[in-house]
């Protein structure tokens, strides 16, 4: 079979991986019209804005819907039409961890995933390829197209390709402008594998050949779950050293330094942290967890799952410290988080640490003021009312307050914590910052981004996590 020249592209999903990638497309491809579709239409009113007010913060991206939008890029709801119009079709909807039932807390909630493929079958009155761009469970392929077949018109085909994103936000336009790779999965047939080069040809566009990946359906969607599980494992191998190291004196920056110089290990991802957050590492490792135990693997699941109790020891050991060096306990005491994305350069709150640290210290009886440059404040207090189900809302407005800098953040507290390595943290002033606090004051860097010494030469009681403070 010939490739399909794709002219037209739609994607299902407005959200942090299609809008990023399918906006470079567009910018890429000048000759392929790139349509992004979304039920929300606050969502896709924000990437319509006339100001360029786009509903997700990356850096870069303003540029690059500057340059294609209105030329070869759009957004709509009108999902239907898309659909329809489209050669090629990216499936990029949320796929959360569920809730309830079965799998419950581990097992990726593909509602949306299903929706957007009956959507697909519906609609479409010519073949269509239909690539899975969400991070789903092994076999989701499989379901999709037994869903297309069962529904589709006769004389339409589809053909299904897996194509996972490698994204980290922050440095998603980057990622996607040089990547390390492209990961293309096709079935194995003739129909399978002109499918996956018309993909390719997509990509090669910009992207060398060398760097576009070609593999079985079922080899890609593994992949990018071992990907993640792999990246995470690295944080928290290097999160529990750094418990060793504040028990015994050692400094996790000098041990992670010599280790990384071992060319076999290397030195990404060896960062000690308050934990790592995000929407897919601690997803795709319960989703591993779940595949494990339901190939009857329980040592493989114990072990994946060991990567994400780690983390959340991590969590709770940093805040215990807190408590622990605030002289046994912060009831009534003023406590500044500084960060609340999950990570620098992005409003992703996700999985993000500082949920768990204000919870932790909600629960102590603290007052916490936070201050995020990116977060807004209505995530906020949805996050927050997430993770303190049981307590009212206004219960916790009593207790937290959001502030619009991190100088007016920490005014009057007894202490600051930063929860996200943003650069603007380092270039506080922070003697303005010790006058205005509680004495003693104490700064506690879960990200180890301050310079330690020259805190404490203005007065600050500094707790660095991963350093202890024996001789």
């Amino acid at each position: 079979m010939a490739p399909v020249n794709v002219k037209r592209i739609c994607c299902i999903g407005a959200g942090y991986v299609g809008g990023p990638t399918c906006a470079v497309i567009a910018l890429k491809c000048p000759n392929i019209i790139v349509t992004i579709v979304d039920l929300n239409q606050a969502r896709i009113d924000a990437w319509n804005s006339s100001n360029y007010a786009l509903p997700i913060y990356e850096p870069g991206l303003d540029d690059v819907v500057k340059q294609a939008r209105g030329r070869n890029l759009f957004f709509s709801t009108d999902i239907d039409r898309a659909i329809q119009e489209a050669d090629l079709i990216f499936v990029s909807v949320n796929t959360p961890t569920k809730k309830s039932g079965v799998g419950a807390g581990f097992a990726a909630d593909l509602n949306y995933v299903e929706s957007a493929t009956r959507r697909i079958a519906a609609v479409a009155t010519s073949s269509k390829i239909v690539v899975e761009k969400s991070t789903v469970p092994m076999r989701t392929a499989e379901s999709m197209r037994t869903i297309l077949e069962a529904n589709s018109k006769p004389g339409i085909r589809f053909d299904i390709l897996s194509n996972p994103e490698f994204l980290a936000e922050g440095t998603a336009i980057s990622d996607l402008f040089t990547p390390d790779r492209v990961l293309i999965g096709s079935l194995q047939t003739p129909e399978g594998k002109s499918a996956c080069q018309s993909l390719t040809n997509v990509y090669a566009n910009w992207v060398p050949t060398n760097r576009i990946l070609t593999v079985g359906l079922w080899s890609s969607e593994l992949s990018k779950l071992a990907a993640n599980a792999m990246l995470a494992q690295r944080i928290s191998s290097i999160n529990a050293l750094s418990a060793i190291c504040e028990a015994t004196g050692a400094n996790i920056e000098e041990v992670a330094h010599a280790v990384g110089k071992d060319t076999r290990v290397g030195p990404k991802f060896l960062r000690a942290s308050v934990g790592f957050g995000g929407s897919c590492f601690q997803k795709d490792i319960l989703n591993l967890v779940y595949l494990s135990e339901s190939l009857h693997l329980p040592e493989v699941a114990a072990y994946w799952r060991q990567v994400v109790t780690l983390n959340e020891y991590q969590k709770r050991r940093f805040s215990k410290r807190v408590v622990d060096t605030l002289f046994n306990t912060i009831t009534n005491k003023n406590i500044a988080i500084l960060g609340f994305a999950f990570k620098a350069d992005t409003g992703d709150t996700r999985e993000s640490p500082a949920i768990t640290l204000v919870r932790d210290f909600l629960s102590e009886r603290a007052h916490v003021t936070i201050y995020d440059p990116q977060v807004e404040e209505s995530q906020i207090w949805y996050d927050l009312s997430e993770a303190l189900p049981d307590v009212p809302v206004e219960q916790i407005k009593k207790q937290v307050t959001i502030a619009k800098s991190a100088l007016s953040a920490a005014q009057n507290s007894e202490a600051v914590v930063v929860a996200t390595e943003w650069k603007e943290f380092t270039d506080i002033d922070w003697r303005a910052v010790y006058d205005t606090m509680k004495k003693p004051a104490f700064v506690f860097d879960g990200r180890m981004i301050l310079d330690r010494e020259a805190l404490r030469q203005i007065g600050f009681e500094v707790v660095t996590i991963g350093r202890g403070d024996k001789l």
